[in-house]
């Protein structure tokens, strides 16, 4: 039941999840407050209008406003971004809620979207130095002041802006991202790519600021890089060198662009991350560009991809298991809970709980904020937290390209659409990939980052096989309809 109050200028949104389980009834209930204007935004949300899971269970789905999908007889709520407001649970969750969480995102096809993040390196045109944190906050106030952004801030700190769907963020090292609205077509998102660099250029050019669109930042150590005041990255800043070599470049010195698309059932998800994981190599090799490190060439042409062979591996990689003949939602949920978390997000603090799992969460085992139980939201910002090169959460991301100009960032979800969002097209990358083993799967995952496209693959290259991956994805949009494949002619 969702429950509407007004007061002045905002309303308040008290929604209740009703659970019965073993005769006994359960009350989960969340808090929203926001201005009048925004309650029809929310309204709009990128929630699913139907779960159709290939599995018997049934669920009925019900967000803030009011909006449902029937499953059968439990009633879940998707999360919000961290917020003092967090879910309050009258019973502790179980598994089964963190499973129907992820089912959730199940969506009919004509409600699909396509969603674009973007990260760019801001330097000084003097200098060529990496702007510092003064810098971005002068840029993103002239932003939010010229466009009518909404400033995010962290404590005193302005982290980020928020308009509509879309919104700015800042990587630990400053990279400006631009995180975009669930779009329909591919020429909606590179008009929001161009309307976001018109921006940025608009305001950064005044202030003696460029942005360079690639994967590794070519010029600066590590220590030239400023550090930014947000809570979660002091946290992973400290815990990086505890798992891997490579963890804080990660950080600091990498820029990527991803693509988040949607699946109908338990079954698509499946197929869509069986081809998702198997051609992110091809992916890497076709957007590969950061291939200098400190003004030297690195020997890479992905050094970004390589970096995160090195990072955590308790928290990345190919995942072998999602070619498991069980695999679906709750499998990535054994997985996950199982990842070692970062932090629990609590009155505006980001709270220390490296190396703790969220399994031993869901048991009030944290030393961190002992006896206390996890809500839906933490399950939310820890899914956040795993970087594998295909990710689950309410949709798929793809997560396998290095940053680049304005026409790949088009480029890279036209090849992602024109393969997923296509039966044909799918089909035919799941039959060629159906016989890779693991192995070869990891192989090139592990080469491409240095050979790309002339990686030695089976009786020839890798290239070969992205000729006939590029083609399909052509031809995909094609079938769409919407004149889309000349943003591919980038590839």
């Amino acid at each position: 039941m969702a429950l509407v109050s007004q007061t002045g200028p905002s309303h308040s949104i008290r929604t209740e999840i009703v659970r019965y389980k073993a005769g006994k009834m359960v009350v989960v209930s969340m808090t929203y407050h926001m201005k009048a204007s925004k309650m029809k935004e929310l309204c709009g949300g990128f929630l699913s209008s139907s779960c159709n899971s290939s599995k018997k269970e049934q669920i009925l789905c019900i967000n803030d406003s009011g909006f449902r999908c029937n499953r059968g007889h439990r009633i879940i709520v998707a999360a919000s971004p961290p917020a003092e407001d967090a879910v309050i649970a009258r019973g502790p969750l179980t598994k089964e809620d963190l499973v129907d969480y992820l089912a959730s995102g199940c969506k009919p096809k004509e409600k699909w979207r396509i969603g674009t993040e973007h990260e760019k390196f801001g330097f000084e045109f003097g200098t060529l130095r990496p702007i510092t944190y003064e810098q971005i906050e002068e840029l993103l106030n002239g932003i939010a002041e010229r466009f009518d952004w909404e400033k995010i801030k962290e404590g005193d700190y302005i982290i980020g802006l928020k308009q509509g769907k879309q919104s700015i963020s800042l990587e630990p090292g400053g990279q400006f991202e631009l995180s975009g609205a669930p779009l329909e077509t591919l020429h909606q998102t590179c008009a929001e790519v161009n309307s976001h660099l018109y921006q940025v250029k608009a305001v950064a050019e005044e202030m003696g600021i460029g942005f360079l669109g690639i994967g590794f930042q070519p010029k600066w150590a590590l220590k030239d890089i400023p550090i930014m005041p947000k809570g979660r990255y002091h946290i992973m800043r400290n815990y990086m060198p505890k798992v891997g070599t490579l963890g804080l470049d990660m950080m600091f010195r990498t820029c990527t662009v991803q693509v988040n698309l949607d699946f109908i059932s338990e079954a698509d998800m499946i197929r869509k991350f069986r081809a998702g994981l198997a051609l992110q190599p091809i992916a890497t090799a076709l957007f590969a560009n950061s291939p200098f490190m400190e003004g030297k060439p690195n020997g890479y042409l992905s050094m970004r991809s390589h970096i995160w062979t090195d990072t955590d591996n308790n928290r990345t990689g190919m995942l072998p298991f999602v070619f498991d003949d069980s695999f679906g939602f709750e499998q990535y949920v054994d997985y996950a809970l199982d990842v070692p978390m970062y932090f629990v997000y609590r009155k505006k603090k980001y709270i220390d709980c490296t190396g703790m799992t969220f399994r031993d969460f869901m048991a009030g085992k944290l030393p961190c904020i002992p006896g206390e139980l996890p809500t839906l939201n933490d399950w939310e910002n820890h899914l956040t937290t795993i970087f594998p090169e295909v990710r689950l959460k309410r949709y798929l991301e793809m997560r396998g390209a290095d940053g680049g100009p304005w026409r790949r960032l088009c480029a890279l979800p036209a090849f992602w659409v024109g393969i997923l969002y296509d039966e044909v097209s799918l089909q035919k990358v799941l039959d060629m990939t159906v016989d890779w083993t693991a192995e070869e799967r990891q192989m090139l995952r592990n080469k491409v980052p240095k050979s790309g496209l002339k990686t030695p693959f089976r009786d020839g290259l890798l290239r070969h096989v992205a000729e006939d991956v590029v083609q399909w994805a052509r031809d995909g949009l094609e079938r769409r309809g919407f004149k889309e494949s000349g943003f591919l002619n980038e590839v």
